[in-house]
């Protein structure tokens, strides 16, 4: 048996690395897990906000300091998932030699 690999297999390998590649590019594109986050805490602060007593209120003298935060966060975390959404992640290209070329040659 012969471990030659023609042409073929080897690009057809390469093929396959770089989709599995541009995979883990996007599936941990910080920006998704930045705007995931952001979201899922301000929807905490802001149920926080909604349901504040008066005196929780008087005491951020008069404002209701986790319903604007938690507003912020939701906008801030729905932006980032916009971003990510519009403009997705792509996978680098990695530059291959050229035929005929031998690299650390100058």
């Amino acid at each position: 048996m012969s471990d030659h690999h023609s042409e073929h297999d080897v690009h057809r390998e390469v093929t396959a690395l770089e989709a599995q590649s541009a995979t883990a590019a996007r599936i941990f594109d910080l920006r998704l897990i930045i705007g995931g986050l952001f979201v899922v805490y301000g929807v905490i602060v802001t149920i926080t906000g909604l349901t504040d007593s008066d005196a929780e209120i008087d005491k951020a003298q008069g404002i209701n300091i986790n319903l604007w935060t938690g507003l912020g966060m939701l906008l801030l975390g729905l932006f980032f998932l916009t971003w990510q959404w519009l403009r997705p992640a792509a996978a680098p290209t990695p530059e291959l030699p050229v035929e005929g070329e031998e690299k650390g040659t100058g």
